[in-house]
């Protein structure tokens, strides 16, 4: 077996750092033991954003807000389907995921970045949420592995009722909280609904080929 080589880390304002590893063509993100995300396993970051745009056919120019760019397969998902009216703001908070989109990744990245109807707004996608009120169509939040802060502690705050709260205000009516989730939480289904949206939860396989582990995403419409 081809070994992993460490490419890179990232610190984490607030949390551990992340490192990036090759093996062969194949890149993974790694926070401690765990594996975030990688190119080996993207069909439920890609269904995170076509799932999402999909619920928004009819609207001739959304605004859309990511948070967390990852490996940029989101991202690259809703500009493929999105017209040139369309705005997409991608809020990271962890300058070397940038970084590393820009250099070792960058053939994979494709120039998404640089897309005119991208703006990418360096910091927490949490006070994006809150200074934007009313200002999105669609909130896509892959962040942690689920509805708490493994990346960072401080991420917990999105989950709560008051964060979800915000994020209800940010969005224009009909809109759509997409969250993604490694699995299934029953309380945070009925946080949601709680919190006043409309709860469609979707399973999702990781991988484009319909294999590998199973996924969750919540779509909670305004």
């Amino acid at each position: 077996m081809t070994p992993r080589e460490l490419i890179g880390v990232a610190e984490v304002p607030g949390g551990p750092p992340l490192r990036l590893f090759r093996r062969g063509g194949d890149f993974m993100i790694v926070l401690e033991r765990n594996e975030l995300m990688s190119t080996r396993m993207s069909g439920s970051e890609v269904a995170l954003g076509t799932m999402t745009c999909e619920r928004l056919r009819g609207h001739p120019a959304p605004h859309l807000l990511i948070g967390g760019y990852g490996m940029g397969f989101t991202l690259r998902a809703v500009l493929g389907l999105l017209g040139p009216g369309a705005r997409v703001t991608v809020a990271e908070l962890v300058p070397g995921i940038i970084e590393w989109a820009r250099g070792p990744m960058a053939a994979m990245t494709d120039g998404c970045l640089d897309d005119p109807r991208v703006t990418l707004a360096m910091g927490d996608v949490a006070e994006a949420i809150r200074a934007g009120v009313g200002r999105y169509d669609a909130i896509m939040l892959d962040v942690d592995n689920g509805p708490d802060g493994l990346t960072r502690p401080a991420n917990d705050g999105i989950y709560t009722p008051g964060g979800l709260a915000e994020a209800r205000r940010a969005l224009r009516p009909g809109g759509v909280l997409a969250i993604w989730s490694a699995g299934a939480d029953a309380a945070f289904t009925r946080r949601l609904g709680q919190s006043g949206f409309a709860v469609d939860e979707v399973r999702v396989k990781a991988r484009d080929n319909g294999k590998g582990p199973t996924h969750v995403i919540w779509f909670a419409r305004r």
